[in-house]
C-alpha cells in the first residue's frame, strides 16, 4: 500500500509493543471506553431534553460510531502496526492534521480523567469518610500504578470491570423487556409513557441535534480498540474482529436499554443528574436498585479513567515519537509501557479534578465547553483519512482490505452531519458556549502548530 512517515513510526510502535493483550482484553477495553457513568447517570440529561427522540439520537450517533470503526479497521488491517489513528490521519493529511488530531484527542480524554476522578471520588465519599481531593487523588495513582506496572495487569483489570457493566446491561434489558411484556412488576403503559407527554420529539427536531455531541461524549472510546490491538500478537486480525462487532454491540446496548427506560418510565419525569436506570428499576419495584447501580456506576467511572490514562499516554508518547510532543514522553520501562507519559497524564488528569473542586464554574465549566465537541472534529479527520488513504492505495489492496459500502458517499454524508451538528449547537443557546469553545480548541492547536513550524530549522 502507501509508504510514508508511518513507516517509521510503525517500527517502533511494534518494538514497544508488548503482546500481552489477548483478543478479550481488546474487546472490554474498547467496551469499558465507550461505556461509562454517560450511560448510567449521564443519558438522563440526554432525554430530559429531547424526549422519547433521544433514542433517535442514540441510533444516530451508534451509526456514526459504527462506521467510524469501520473506517478505522480497514485502515489498520491494510497497513498493520502503525499505531493509533493519528498515523493514519499523518500518511493521509500530514504531520500538521496528525497534531491538532493527537492532540484534540488527548485533551478530550484528559478532561474526562479529572471530571470522572471526582465522580469516582463523591461516590467513594458516601462510604469512606475522607475529602474528595484525596480519595480522586488515591484513585488516580492507583490507576496509574496499574498503568505502569505491565500492559497485560492493565488489560486484565480493564476487562473485569468492563464486565460488570457488560453483565448489568444485559441484565437490565432482560428484566426491563420481561416488565414490558406484562411479566414482571406492575403494567407498564408502553405507548402513554412514549407519546402521551408532549409526543414522541416534544421539543423539536433541533432539540435532537443539538444533543447528538452528549450522546456522542457517552459513547466515544470504541476506537481505543485500535490502539490497545497493536498490543496484542496479531493486531490484524484482532482489529479486524473488533472493528466488525463492537459498533453493533455497542449500538444495541444503548439503544435497548434506552428505550427500555423510554417504555417503563415517563421521560417527564427524568431528572438530569439522576439514573434513569435507577428510576426504571425503582418503577419495576426491584429492590436494592439504587445501591446496585451506585456499584455499578463507580465500576464504570473507574472503568473509564483506566481507558482514559491508557489512551492518553500511547497518544501522548507516539506526539513525542513524531516530535510533536517533548521527547521524553516517549520514554519506556522494562515493562514496555510509556512510564513518562503515564505519570504526566496522572499529573494533569489530577490538574483537571482539581480544577472541578477549586473553580467548578470557572476553570473546569470552561474546560468542559473546550473539549465538548473536539470528538467530532477529530472523527471528520478519520473520515477523511479513509478517503484519501482508500484512493491511494493500489487496485489490489483496495480489492483485498478496503469494503466499506457506498464509498465515498457514505463518508461525505457523515461529514455533512457533522456540519449540521454544529448548526444545530449554535442555533441552541445552551449548546452555543461548547460549539464555539470547541471550534476555538481546534483552531487554537492549529496555531500552535503553524508557530512551531516556523520556529523550527530548515
Amino acid at each position: 500500500m502507501v509508504h510514508g512517515m508511518g513507516d517509521t513510526a510503525g517500527s517502533s510502535y511494534s518494538n514497544h509493543a508488548l503482546s500481552t493483550l489477548r483478543q478479550r482484553h481488546v474487546i472490554m477495553i474498547a467496551l469499558g471506553g465507550a461505556i461509562g457513568a454517560g450511560l448510567f447517570v449521564g443519558s438522563s440529561a440526554a432525554i430530559a431534553a429531547a424526549g422519547p427522540a433521544v433514542l433517535v439520537a442514540f441510533v444516530a450517533v451508534g451509526l456514526l460510531v459504527m462506521l467510524v470503526m469501520r473506517m478505522l479497521g480497514e485502515m489498520v488491517t491494510a497497513r498493520p502496526g502503525r499505531g493509533s489513528f493519528v498515523a493514519y490521519i499523518r500518511e493521509a493529511h500530514g504531520n500538521g492534521a496528525a497534531f491538532t488530531a493527537g492532540w484534540l484527542y488527548w485533551f478530550f480524554w484528559l478532561v474526562v480523567l479529572g471530571s470522572e476522578a471526582i465522580a469516582g471520588a463523591i461516590l467513594l465519599h458516601e462510604s469512606i469518610n475522607l475529602p474528595v481531593w484525596l480519595l480522586a487523588t488515591g484513585l488516580i495513582v492507583t490507576l496509574m500504578v496499574i498503568n505502569l506496572v505491565a500492559v497485560r495487569i492493565f488489560g486484565e483489570c480493564e476487562f473485569w470491570l468492563s464486565m460488570v457493566k457488560v453483565v448489568s446491561i444485559v441484565v437490565f434489558v432482560l428484566v426491563g423487556s420481561l416488565a414490558v411484556g406484562h411479566v414482571l412488576g406492575p403494567p407498564v403503559p408502553v405507548v402513554h409513557n412514549l407519546l402521551g407527554h408532549g409526543g414522541f420529539m416534544p421539543h423539536g427536531s433541533i432539540a435532537v441535534l443539538s444533543i447528538v455531541p452528549t450522546v456522542l461524549f457517552t459513547m466515544i472510546g470504541s476506537e481505543i480498540a485500535t490502539v490497545a490491538a497493536g498490543e496484542t500478537a496479531e493486531p490484524a486480525r484482532n482489529v479486524a474482529h473488533v472493528t466488525r462487532s463492537l459498533g453493533t454491540r455497542l449500538t444495541l446496548f444503548y439503544s435497548l436499554s434506552i428505550g427500555l427506560i423510554l417504555m417503563i418510565v415517563p421521560w417527564s419525569d427524568i431528572v438530569p443528574g439522576h439514573s434513569p436506570f435507577v428510576m426504571a428499576m425503582q418503577a419495576m419495584h426491584i429492590p436494592g436498585a439504587a445501591a446496585g447501580m451506585r456499584i455499578v456506576v463507580l465500576t464504570a467511572v473507574i472503568s473509564c479513567m483506566n481507558s482514559s490514562l491508557y489512551i492518553t499516554s500511547r497518544i501522548l508518547a507516539e506526539l513525542a515519537r513524531h516530535g510533536d510532543a517533548p521527547a521524553a514522553l516517549q520514554h519506556h520501562g522494562r515493562h514496555n509501557t510509556p512510564v513518562n507519559a503515564i505519570v504526566a497524564n496522572s499529573v494533569a488528569g489530577g490538574i483537571v479534578a482539581f480544577a472541578s473542586i477549586v473553580a467548578p464554574d470557572t476553570v473546569f465549566s470552561f474546560l468542559l465547553s473546550c473539549s465538548g465537541a473536539v470528538i467530532l472534529v477529530v472523527y471528520s479527520l478519520i473520515m477523511t483519512a479513509y478517503i484519501v488513504l482508500r484512493r491511494r492505495a493500489p487496485r489490489e489492496a483496495q480489492k483485498a482490505f478496503f469494503h466499506l459500502p457506498l464509498f465515498p458517499a457514505i463518508n461525505i454524508a457523515c461529514l455533512g452531519g457533522v456540519v449540521v451538528i454544529f448548526a444545530a449547537m449554535f442555533s441552541n443557546p445552551a449548546q452555543r458556549e461548547t460549539a464555539a469553545a470547541s471550534l476555538g480548541t481546534c483552531l487554537l492547536f492549529v496555531v500552535i502548530d503553524m508557530v512551531r513550524r516556523r520556529r523550527r530549522p530548515a
